[in-house]
């Protein structure tokens, strides 16, 4: 019988990999919390309408990317391509958002039919942060400063580098997407494939395009910032003002459009150029109508996404995963014999207790002392606690250092905490 696998593009986390997962998690939790973001929860299957009114019907995603299926009532549901349209769902839906104002923040799995690549996944994991309530360019500065912040907590502060554009209000997008159209409409048969598709179902997705072909076409194609209605312009300089002043390094860059309908105003990357054609480590922008859209009241909106995977692998890459992170023990207690397994069990919950924060691993399942010691070696723990007939008449324990050539000693139980506890500070 063939042994069933994983699905393409769905990966497990193994043991081995989970604790960099869980340095990134941790730190990121640590930043959001400084700045006093909530996280939420939300379900990762929603209402497909959920998607096809906030991303839009002729995105990349919708049209060809989300996975979508009947449930037994009839009923269409998909799960969550991305993370924004089910915040503002949720935050509506439960009245957080009525005469008040929200940072909110999330993680866990999104869900997209792509083909799998080294950084692109068809389950993929997101933190997210959504920021409601607020107008002014202060909270997109806000947001910029706080990811400058967790660079540096993670160590690739200099490793990236933040662009900034401004794609104005509905009215004037409409404005420059008909001028776009019709300058684009002239080189139609010279674009690429893909923005051949776009040109008359998503134009300014055109903008992005790396075809060097059509990367000549529109260099002399209108620009955006002559379209920008006052108060997106206005909005723009203060944002600029606000990160010059917190030293915030940034280009504008006037093709970055982002990808889902929803965006207004601001909008905004963060880039290495580590990771190849996978550049983007962290976007999102402004989303002003998104809520009014989904049935709510007005409300202004900004936030962005991260992908942990590429974060990881831009860690892996830059070989920037602290010493510490690492999945092994600092402490391996053996039982030779049975008469010690009781005792070695109660040693190992003692040690537990008094040495706060350290990993403790009992070997259970028996085994000669050779088997004992060598399993102890593998859970790279620095020491080893023997504790045999000899060791239990005595009341002492054995403490064998795994990790130099100190020669192994005889301690007594009661003092063992306190003796591991100075020699693991060194």
């Amino acid at each position: 019988m063939a042994k069933i696998q994983a699905i393409r593009g769905m990966n497990d986390i193994l043991p081995e990999q989970t604790p960099v997962w869980q340095f990134v998690e941790i730190t990121v939790r640590k930043v959001l919390a400084q700045y006093g973001y909530q996280e939420i929860r939300m379900p990762i299957v929603e209402q497909t309408d959920l998607f096809k009114r906030s991303i839009g019907e002729v995105t990349d995603i919708v049209e060809k990317e989300m996975y979508t299926f009947e449930d037994r009532n009839g009923d269409s549901l998909t799960l969550r391509p991305e993370g924004t349209a089910g915040c503002v769902r949720a935050a509506e839906e439960h009245g957080l958002l009525f005469n008040q104002t929200r940072r909110l923040w999330y993680t866990g799995p999104m869900f997209r039919h792509e083909r799998p690549q080294k950084g692109r996944y068809r389950q993929f994991h997101q933190i997210g942060v959504e920021c409601f309530g607020m107008a002014g360019p202060d909270i997109d500065a806000e947001l910029l400063m706080l990811t400058a912040r967790l660079w540096k907590e993670l160590g690739l502060e200099g490793h990236t580098r933040l662009e900034i554009n401004s794609i104005g209000t509905s009215e004037a997008r409409k404005a420059y997407r008909q001028a776009l159209v019709e300058y684009l409409g002239q080189y139609q048969s010279d674009l690429d494939a893909d923005s051949q598709r776009r040109l008359e179902s998503n134009p300014l997705r055109i903008l992005d395009s790396k075809d060097p072909s059509t990367r000549k076409i529109l260099e002399n194609a209108p620009s955006l910032d002559d379209y920008l209605d006052d108060e997106s312009r206005a909005h723009f300089d203060r944002l600029r003002k606000l990160l010059d002043a917190a030293g915030i390094a940034y280009t504008v860059n006037p093709a970055l459009v982002r990808g889902l309908d929803y965006y207004g105003k601001t909008v905004f990357e963060w880039i290495t150029d580590s990771l190849g054609a996978q550049g983007t480590v962290c976007a999102g922008g402004r989303y002003d109508g998104l809520v009014e859209q989904l049935g709510g009241k007005p409300t202004h909106a900004v936030g962005f996404a991260m992908g942990i995977e590429r974060l990881i692998l831009l860690l892996e890459t830059l070989e920037l995963i602290p010493e510490h992170v690492n999945n092994n023990a600092d402490v391996y207690v053996t039982a030779m014999g049975d008469s010690a397994m009781a005792p070695a069990l109660a040693l190992a919950d003692n040690l537990r207790s008094a040495l706060s924060g350290c990993v403790v691993v009992s070997h259970c399942g028996g085994g000669s002392f050779k088997s004992q010691m060598k399993k102890a070696d593998r859970s790279g723990a620095r020491y080893a606690v023997i504790l045999g007939e000899n060791e239990l008449a005595n009341g002492t324990a054995g403490l064998k250092p795994l990790r130099s050539d100190e020669s192994q000693r005889e301690v007594a139980q009661n003092e063992l905490a306190s003796v591991l506890a100075e020699a693991l500070k060194n």
